[in-house]
């Protein structure tokens, strides 16, 4: 061997090192990113062509479904089973990120306030902890807030 051809060897090494380093990364991205989508995504109802539709295009939401049923079974004390359904009124998606949509209803209208937010809508985050939120959409109003949910440790 020649004087050099020790570091060609380290340099050839060092770069199929760092090749294998990005493509592994790379993939494990991918793999996070996907985790859990399929569920979201599964056995979705077609997008109906109405206002809610409209409203969420003209933002820059692409609507994935229509209504989506999620049905949930309560076990209680381990001897009876109660059942019972949430619905999520359309699956949309911006930039990548996926939000599950629910429609200001007359009869029960949202509080503005952090305690009225968790109790309606937290559910829908935590059920699909994939969604980047909640969107909430108000017809009457023609808008549509973006509710993020994050968890905060507490410092001991």
């Amino acid at each position: 061997m020649q004087s050099g051809d020790g570091f060609i060897i380290l340099l050839v090494v060092a770069v199929l090192a760092g090749w294998l380093y990005l493509a592994a990364r790379s993939r494990m991205k991918e793999v996070v990113e996907e985790e859990g989508l399929p569920e979201l995504l599964s056995g979705l109802e077609e997008p109906p062509e109405d206002e809610v539709s409209e409203l969420l295009k003209d933002l820059g939401y692409e609507v994935l479904s229509g209504k989506k049923r999620v049905m949930l079974d309560i076990a209680v004390n381990r001897r009876e089973t109660l059942q019972s359904r949430l619905f999520i009124d359309y699956v949309a998606q911006k930039d990548g990120a996926y939000y599950a949509v629910k429609v200001a209803r007359e009869r029960m209208p949202l509080e503005k306030t952090g305690s009225a937010i968790r109790e309606r809508l937290l559910v829908y985050q935590l059920l699909y902890p994939q969604t980047a939120g909640v969107l909430y959409v108000n017809l009457q109003g023609g808008t549509v807030d973006c509710y993020e949910f994050e968890l905060q440790v507490a410092n001991e």
